[in-house]
């Protein structure tokens, strides 16, 4: 697998995965809703660590700084 994220985009996901799983686990958000949202939480920590996205492969879409 090719990065295909860079830091911001991969800073700007950990962020939104962290403020999800608080609103999550203060009962802000529940149900059906909540599972759901915590789930992309959790695919947005994994892809950021891993810096590829599956779905910018489709797109053709990159956020990784050229490599000279």
């Amino acid at each position: 697998m090719k990065k295909n994220m860079g830091f911001a985009d991969r800073m700007i996901r950990i962020i939104v995965a962290i403020v999800i799983a608080v609103l999550f686990f203060t009962n802000i958000i529940s149900g059906t809703l909540g599972i759901i949202l915590l789930v992309l939480a959790g695919v947005f920590v994994l892809t950021s660590m891993i810096s590829f996205c599956p779905l910018y492969t489709l797109v053709g879409a990159s956020t990784c700084p050229k490599e000279k």
